[in-house]
């Protein structure tokens, strides 16, 4: 049975990935602009002070907009550096921080190095994702970071997965370790999913 989610999973990215591809510079551009719109006023409700993000690769909808507008506001960001046990650590995002490519070629911030442990005290998760569905599961990329993260938090926060609107749909394949998201942030719109830990 495993397989078959695996393997369902393994088509819906590769579907997903090829659409990504497709999209303009111009639509890059309005996309971040739209993501940069949601998560302020997505951190202005909630009352943020301290929140996680992650930085946007060419495909996703961009989020380093957000992340500088964040920072010279005077919110703590946090931004993950992976680590080849699965985990993820973290640095606090500056606004001249340099960005080298990390593990899996994903743009990640140089800084000093916290541990996994820093996230958890942080008022918001903004994470990347494949897609979601109506019941807030999650479809990551198949490395399982930000599985790990959540599972592994006392007290977690809300969390907001970023993506295309189109990305938003009916249902995802879901295993056993699979973690839901309170809400998606899309360009056009924030959606709090009804029914999900916040």
């Amino acid at each position: 049975m495993p397989d078959s989610i695996e393997q369902a999973k393994r088509a819906l990215r590769a579907d997903l990935r090829e659409r990504r591809q497709t999209v303009s510079a111009q639509g890059r551009e309005a996309a971040e602009a739209g993501v940069k719109e949601q998560l302020d006023a997505l951190v202005e409700r909630l009352g943020a002070r301290s929140i996680s993000c992650f930085l946007s690769t060419t495909s996703e909808p961009g989020t380093h907009a957000f992340v500088a507008g964040a920072v010279a506001r005077g919110i703590r960001v946090l931004l993950p550096i992976t680590r080849e046990d699965g985990l993820l650590d973290w640095t606090v995002a500056t606004p001249d921080a340099q960005i080298a490519e990390g593990l899996f070629g994903l743009p990640e911030p140089v800084g000093d190095v916290l541990g996994p442990i820093a996230v958890n005290d942080v008022d918001l998760l903004v994470i990347p994702a494949a897609a979601v569905d109506h019941r807030g599961m999650r479809l990551g990329w198949g490395r399982g970071y930000f599985d790990k993260t959540i599972g592994s938090m006392e007290k977690c926060p809300p969390v907001y997965a970023v993506i295309f609107d189109s990305e938003f749909i009916d249902d995802v394949p879901r295993d056993v370790h699979d973690q839901p998201v309170t809400g998606v942030v899309t360009p056009t719109r924030t959606v709090a999913i009804a029914g999900t830990a916040s």
